[in-house]
C-alpha cells in the first residue's frame, strides 16, 4: 500500500518555526544594528534587492551566500557573525561582535556596515541600535554610574528582566552618532542563548516601536484634513434642516465629501492596520521579558504606558474618527437622498395633476370639435339632399326651403349617428 502523500508545503511550513533562531552570546559582547525600509509603497517593492545589497555585503567578506528566495540568512562575516531578516516593510541587519569592546558605545563598531555600502540600500534607515552586553556587577552602585555616563537619565528606562537573568537599560534617544543605545547587564549564571533572545527582543521593540509610529506620523498629516472635513460635514448637516436650502445641491456637497473620506481611509487603512499590528508586537515584546522594577526605575512597560501609549491612542482615536465621519456622511446622504425622492415624487404627482386638467381640457375641446364638425358636416349634407330632391317640388308643389326643412333633422340625426360610431370605434 503506498505511503500518504504530503502537502507540497508541509515541510516548509513547518520548518518557517525554527528558520529564525535567536543569536548565542556571551558577555561581555555587543551588536550593531538597523533596519532598512523603502519610503514609499514598501510592501510592493522589488524584493530581490534586498538581497543584492545583502549579497554586496557578503562579498565584501567572501562569505557564502543565502539560497536564492530565502527570507533570513545567519551566517560569519570577518570577525562578526551577521544575521539579516526580511520582513513585511523593511529588512534587518544586526552583527554580533563575540568580543567586549573597550569603549561603551564605541560608534567604530557600526562600521561593520560600510557608509557606501549603506548608502546604495534600497531605502532608508529607520532605526540603527548599538547595544553592550556587558557581566552584571555584583553591587549595584556600579550599574547606576554606568547608566549616568551611558544614558539621558530623563528618558532612561531599566528593568530586571527573566528572573533577574539580566538588568537591561535603554533611553530610546539618538545619540551624535545617530544610534539609539541598549546595555544588557547579564548574570554569570545566564546562558547564551537567553542572553541571545534578551538582546533579539531589545532590537525588535525599538523597531516595531518606530514603524508604529509612522502611523502617528500619518494621523498627524490627516488631521488639518479631517478637521476640513468634518467642518464642512457639519455645516451641510445642519442644512438639511433649512428649507430654503437646495436638497440636491446639498446631497452633491455631502457625496462629494463622502468620496473624499473613503479615499482617505482607502489610503490610510494598511498603515492604520499595521500600527496595530506592530503595536500588538511591542507590547508582547516586553511582555516577554517579564520586567522587574529595578531600584525603583520606571521599566521599559511604564517608558511605553508614559510616552509610547498616547501616540497610539491618538492613531485610534483617528482611525475610529475617520471611520465615524464616513458613516455619518454616508448616513446623512442616505437621508437627504430620501428627501430629494419624496421631493421629486411631490413634483411627479403636481405633473400628473396638471396632465390630468390638460386631458380634460383636450377631451373637452374634442368634444367641442366634434359638434361643430357635426354642424359642418349636416350643413353640406343638408345642401347636397336638398339638390338631389329639389325636381320634386314640382310634381309635389312643395317649396325648396319646406323641403329642406324636412330633410335636415334626418340628416343631422344621421350625421350626428355616424359620428359617434366613429368615435366609438376608435376608442
Amino acid at each position: 500500500m503506498p505511503p500518504i502523500s504530503d502537502h507540497p508545503l508541509r515541510y516548509k511550513l513547518a520548518n518557517e518555526l525554527h528558520a529564525r533562531p535567536f543569536p548565542s552570546m556571551t558577555a561581555p559582547c555587543s551588536a550593531a544594528y538597523v533596519a532598512i525600509k523603502q519610503p514609499n509603497d514598501a510592501v510592493s517593492r522589488d524584493r530581490s534587492k534586498d538581497m543584492e545589497h545583502l549579497v554586496a555585503l557578503l562579498d565584501r567578506h567572501g562569505a557564502p551566500h543565502p539560497q536564492p528566495g530565502a527570507t533570513h540568512y545567519y551566517g560569519q562575516i570577518g570577525k562578526y557573525w551577521l544575521k539579516w531578516e526580511q520582513h513585511t516593510e523593511f529588512v534587518t541587519y544586526t552583527a554580533f561582535s563575540e568580543n567586549g569592546v573597550a569603549r561603551a558605545f564605541d560608534p567604530a563598531e557600526f562600521e561593520v556596515f560600510p557608509a557606501d555600502w549603506l548608502a546604495e540600500a534600497p531605502g532608508q534607515r529607520m532605526t540603527s541600535i548599538l547595544l553592550n552586553v556587558v557581566p552584571k556587577p555584583a553591587e549595584t552602585d556600579e550599574i547606576t554610574e554606568r547608566l549616568k555616563d551611558w544614558f539621558v537619565s530623563e528618558s532612561l528606562a531599566v528593568s530586571s528582566v527573566l528572573d533577574d537573568a539580566a538588568v537591561v537599560a535603554g533611553d530610546f534617544r539618538i545619540d551624535l552618532n545617530g544610534h539609539l543605545r541598549f546595555a544588557v547587564f547579564a548574570d554569570a549564571a545566564t546562558g547564551a542563548r537567553r542572553i541571545g533572545r534578551i538582546v533579539q527582543r531589545l532590537c525588535e521593540i525599538e523597531t516595531y516601536k518606530t514603524m508604529s509610529m509612522l502611523g502617528f506620523a500619518r494621523v498627524r498629516s490627516l488631521q488639518p484634513q479631517l478637521n476640513e472635513l468634518d467642518t464642512k460635514l457639519t455645516g451641510l448637516m445642519g442644512a438639511m434642516s433649512e428649507e430654503s436650502a437646495s436638497a440636491e445641491e446639498t446631497l452633491h456637497d455631502l457625496l462629494a465629501i463622502s468620496a473624499e473620506l473613503e479615499t482617505l481611509s482607502a489610503r490610510s487603512s494598511f498603515r492604520f492596520g499595521a500600527t496595530g499590528a506592530y503595536e500588538a508586537l511591542v507590547d508582547q515584546r516586553i511582555a516577554a521579558l517579564r520586567e522587574e522594577r529595578f531600584l525603583g526605575r520606571q521599566h521599559f512597560g511604564e517608558f511605553m504606558m508614559r510616552r509610547y501609549a498616547p501616540a497610539m491612542r491618538t492613531v485610534h482615536a483617528a482611525e475610529a474618527r475617520l471611520e465615524a465621519m464616513s458613516s455619518r456622511s454616508i448616513r446623512a446622504s442616505n437621508l437627504l437622498r430620501t428627501r430629494v425622492d419624496v421631493e421629486r415624487s411631490a413634483q411627479n404627482q403636481t405633473l400628473l395633476e396638471s396632465m390630468d386638467k390638460r386631458s380634460d381640457l383636450q377631451l373637452r375641446l374634442q368634444r367641442t370639435v366634434e359638434g361643430l364638425s357635426v354642424v359642418a358636416i349636416s350643413y353640406y349634407a343638408v345642401s347636397l339632399v336638398g339638390y338631389l330632391l329639389y325636381p320634386l317640388t314640382q310634381t309635389t308643389g312643395m317649396s325648396k326651403g319646406m323641403l329642406t326643412a324636412l330633410v335636415t333633422v334626418p340628416v343631422v340625426l344621421l350625421v350626428w349617428w355616424m359620428v359617434r360610431r366613429l368615435r366609438k370605434s376608435v376608442e
